[in-house]
């Protein structure tokens, strides 16, 4: 009975903390954009060249020549930059909204660009942790407890949902080869986007090229007897292999092709013959009997005709008794030997003639 409770109590925590995806799993596969990610940060180009790309400007200027993009783009950072007052530096709460308008209505082949863009130097690191305007959508006077954080998160429901999904998608697993559920980049990288807008917004917290580091906006200070769930929590974000590779693959343009789960088949193979001497060019494999006479055997066999009322029979057992010596054309029988060892049939024919007439 102390077990079961038990079971249920861990079961319930589990449960309430990775609480399940209100919405349909990602089947698809970002291949597209991530071949196009590739073409835009030079990847399998001259490494002098892309070594000195600011990957991050050029997805903001291939953002500027698509009118969708350009307009949202415009709008959240319009919104997010106005001052309200000279102790409130923005309107938070519309600056979310606008966010969450533009990753939600302009394709992920921009939007994606600007927020996983690959980097080899600070400035490039730097315009990707400005990407969404962090000291009005992130940054805040105090850090809050994380935990107090995911709280008000779960008290909006969508903002609750985005999170679930991102636990969901992005939860390292150690039982794949990207360390993502299913193997499934897109799933992650969607789910991450999907929480920029809300309480739970994520970013860069520096501005390191190469050490990808993201981050809600919260700390575990003041978690109590609470510290080792709000550690937990917090590393899904600041050390999650699974999100971390994701990122990082769609940076340099490569995603990974992995085979479907399941029992793997071995392809039919056809069964090993030994090699045998050819037939004569003259002879089939039916001995050269033809197909009628294999036909008449099988219905003579069917009816129980007797040996010697049919002279189709006499075929047949010629055509099911006969073998063919390999590499000549000799048609012999089973139980015949060597031509020498036995009297030919016409010999013992004379013989028993002879006999008759000296008697």
């Amino acid at each position: 009975m102390i077990l079961a409770n038990a079971f249920c109590l861990f079961f319930f925590l589990g449960e309430e903390f990775y609480e399940a995806s209100p919405y349909e799993p990602v089947t698809s596969r970002l291949s597209d954009i991530f071949r196009l990610a590739s073409m835009f940060s030079g990847t399998g180009a001259d490494p002098v060249v892309s070594a000195k790309s600011n990957h991050c400007l050029d997805a903001a200027k291939a953002c500027n020549l698509n009118d969708n993009c350009k307009k949202l783009r415009s709008s959240y950072i319009s919104i997010c930059n106005r001052e309200i007052s000279p102790t409130e530096r923005c309107n938070r709460r519309k600056c979310h909204k606008a966010l969450r308008q533009f990753f939600d209505r302009v394709p992920s082949e921009f939007t994606y660009r600007m927020l996983f863009c690959s980097c080899q130097d600070l400035a490039c690191a730097e315009r990707r942790r400005q990407t969404i305007l962090p000291s009005c959508s992130y940054e805040d006077k105090e850090k809050p407890n994380c935990l107090d954080l995911r709280g008000v998160c779960r008290t909006d429901h969508l903002c609750r949902s985005r999170l679930a999904d991102f636990h969901a998608n992005c939860r390292a697993s150690y039982h794949t080869v990207t360390s993502c559920p299913a193997d499934n980049y897109q799933a992650c990288l969607g789910s991450y986007a999907g929480m920029i807008g809300f309480d739970m917004t994520p970013n860069y917290v520096d501005s390191s090229p190469t050490g990808i580091v993201v981050s809600p906006w919260c700390n575990c200070r003041g978690s109590g007897n609470m510290e080792e769930e709000c550690e937990k929590f917090l590393r899904d974000f600041t050390e999650n292999p699974c999100l971390r590779n994701a990122i990082q693959a769609f940076g340099n343009g490569t995603d990974v092709n992995v085979s479907p789960k399941g029992p793997s088949f071995q392809a039919t193979q056809t069964p090993r013959v030994e090699k045998t001497p050819s037939l004569p060019d003259d002879l089939s494999d039916s001995t050269g009997l033809g197909t009628s006479v294999i036909t008449t055997c099988t219905s003579v066999q069917e009816q129980g005709l007797k040996a010697n009322n049919s002279k189709e029979l006499s075929m047949c057992f010629t055509e099911l008794t006969t073998n063919i010596i390999p590499g000549s054309n000799k048609v012999i029988k089973p139980n015949s030997g060597p031509s020498r060892a036995r009297p030919s049939a016409a010999l013992t024919v004379l013989s028993v003639l002879m006999l008759k007439l000296a008697l």
